[in-house]
């Protein structure tokens, strides 16, 4: 049986309602991208599992049940205890600053005690201690009465951040179960050509893992060393200071040292000697070389950005999707680059032999 033949009229109507339909399809989902997107991150990240699972005979769905919960033991759960600890952590500095509002008083003090020479550089500026004091104590309690009195806002995120997770983990698991499915289908619907579509998906897996594992689990490296070393020189709200050291690690060329380095120099200039230098060394050896050893080795041969890409891509990144940014602001710059190395290969060469072509057909004819 033939198959029916489409007159040039329907098929370009055909196509206009397959795009707006799309296109509103794509809509609808957009409150859910986050979630779907951190769906694929650990649907990639477990392939290894999953298939490590159906080699021993397990079936489909039993491994890719396993790989979801591997996830949530090793990534959901540890993140609700940092947030839940980083929640109590700032009510307590809340409290501290509210029963004592003059807190910050002592570290003017004492500062003031160690440098004199830079309070009186900060007097030309027309900032007196007085005032520095009595401005430190005011951001300090307003910033804090911000966030415990946001506590039922708090609280109602916590709510949507759990079921987003359920919601992350159930999508996760038809991806892990039927990716290569899912993937076969991408392939065959795209019009940018097969070959082309395969290179894609490769380099977006590539750029995922390695920067989940170059970036993600060494900043959350540095900023468990950061924590714990606070914690034992006790340093208030280490889990705070070890998040906020997780955080600026995902940065490029920023890194925990804007957090350890100042506290170092501050625990110095107050007399503190041992566990400044304690903590500089500690900074500068363990924390500072985790980077450059745990890289390497988490990384591999996946794909790798030059880094000032890397810099304006994270930045970028952060900018346009906020902390999704850290990983879809790297893929986005692997997309613009694999894009252009395909332009460059294949069309820029296959302009060269068309004029080369016209050329000799013009000799021949001469």
């Amino acid at each position: 049986m033939s198959s029916p033949v489409s007159t040039p009229f329907e098929d370009r109507a055909f196509l206009l309602l397959l795009a707006a339909t799309s296109l509103l399809f794509f809509w609808m989902l957009h409150p859910f991208f986050n979630i779907i997107f951190w769906a694929v991150v650990i649907g990639l990240l477990s392939r290894p599992l999953f298939v490590f699972l159906r080699r021993r005979g397990i079936g489909a769905s039993l491994a890719s049940l396993l790989c979801v919960l591997t996830s949530l033991v090793v990534i959901v759960v540890p993140c609700v205890y940092i947030f839940y600890t980083c929640a109590n952590e700032i009510s307590q500095l809340y409290a501290r600053l509210r029963g004592d509002a003059h807190a910050l008083s002592d570290v003017v003090e004492r500062l003031r005690e160690a440098v004199p020479g830079a309070l009186e550089l900060i007097e030309r500026f027309g900032y007196t201690p007085e005032s520095l004091k009595a401005k430190l104590s005011e951001q300090a309690v307003k910033v804090s009465g911000i966030l415990a009195s946001n506590t039922v806002a708090l609280g109602s995120i916590t709510v949507n951040l759990v079921m987003d997770m359920a919601m992350m983990l159930y999508l996760a698991f038809f991806l892990v179960r039927d990716g290569e499915r899912f993937r076969a289908l991408l392939i065959r619907a795209l019009p940018f050509g097969d070959h082309r579509e395969e290179l894609l998906f490769q380099k977006f897996a590539e750029v995922l893992r390695a920067t989940v594992k170059g970036s993600v689990l060494v900043a959350v490296a540095q900023g468990a060393l950061g924590g714990v070393i606070f914690a034992v020189l006790d340093i208030r709200a280490p889990v705070l200071w070890g998040v906020v050291m997780s955080l600026l690690s995902l940065i490029p060329l920023v890194g925990a040292g804007l957090v350890w380095a100042p506290v170092a120099v501050y625990l110095l200039l107050t007399g503190e000697i041992v566990s400044g230098l304690a903590l500089m060394a500690y900074g500068v050896c363990v924390i500072g070389l985790a980077d450059n050893i745990l890289r390497p080795l988490l990384v591999g041969r996946d794909t790798k950005l030059p880094d000032f890409l890397v810099l304006l891509s994270t930045l970028g990144g952060f900018m346009m999707f906020g902390m999704d940014g850290f990983v879809s602001g790297p893929v986005l710059a692997v997309f613009f680059v694999t894009l252009w190395q395909i332009f460059m290969e294949e069309f820029s060469q296959g302009s060269a032999g068309s004029s080369g072509t016209a050329r000799l057909e013009k000799g021949r004819s001469s």
